[in-house]
């Protein structure tokens, strides 16, 4: 199974760059809602992910490597097994585990709940819009929409969520929902649903998607959610002292 421990190697130096930003990030101001500045520094992964994902498409030789991946998987499988449909949510719903037991991550249950669901929009309409045109064929055959791994861009999304709301806390936070992300791929592969140009774009979409969401919330927060605090409120009181009138404004933001 070494084709299997190089693709681990692959997703899993996702995580471990984001420990190392975390690491550096500890010198400065740590990130909350309203300082959160895109660094186009993080598109670097995910971009490279998709981008093979979909040079793979047309690629001969991407094509010819999909399948000596699958021949090579297929050897070693004795029968299916079906945790990936359980393993994609896991990093996601960590973040809400982890709160209950009283670890609190970076958000409240309002703005991490938004963020997650703007994730898993723009990340699912991605998938299946993708699906739709390229129309690329399951390795077992199945069906005509493997191209990109939905699965995998679920759990990559979660995994990112887990990374940004507790990379204060502990990178291994991260670091777990990343493993558990890039299992969520191989078992894709491993039950013969996916190739592995689906997989790896899957997985620059989902981490993608979340960190838009995360970049995309104060606009989000502001203009469709805003809180009430922010809301301005005036007032107009009139006033006469016995010689003269007038009214004074008050205003409160």
């Amino acid at each position: 199974m070494k084709i299997f421990r190089v693709i681990f190697v692959l997703f899993f130096s996702n995580a471990l760059l984001n420990a190392q930003n975390t690491v550096n990030d500890s010198i400065v101001k740590a990130d909350t809602i309203t300082n959160l500045k895109f660094n186009y520094k993080q598109l670097i992964i995910p971009t490279v992910l998709i981008g093979y994902g979909v040079i793979g498409l047309e690629s001969d030789q991407l094509k010819s490597y999909n399948s000596n991946i699958r021949e090579e998987v297929q050897e070693d499988i004795d029968h299916k097994i079906t945790i990936d449909d359980f393993s994609q949510y896991a990093p996601a719903a960590s973040v809400y585990a982890l709160n209950a037991m009283g670890i609190k991550g970076k958000n409240n249950l309002k703005d991490r709940s938004i963020i997650l669901a703007s994730s898993y929009l723009m990340m699912s309409a991605t998938v299946f819009a993708l699906k739709s045109i390229t129309k690329v064929e399951r390795p077992d055959g199945t069906s005509n929409n493997s191209f990109p791994s939905g699965h995998t861009a679920n759990a990559f999304a979660g995994a990112e969520f887990l990374y940004q709301e507790y990379k204060d806390q502990s990178i291994w936070y991260g670091i777990s929902g990343y493993v558990v992300a890039t299992g969520t791929g191989l078992f894709r592969m491993y039950n013969n649903r996916h190739w592995l140009t689906d997989v790896v774009a899957g997985a620059g979409i989902g981490i993608l998607s979340t960190k838009a969401a995360y970049w995309l919330y104060p606009y989000v927060k502001n203009k469709i959610f805003p809180s009430k605090e922010n809301k301005v409120s005036s007032m107009i009181t009139p006033f006469y002292n016995g010689k003269q009138a007038g009214c004074g404004l008050v205003m409160q933001f």
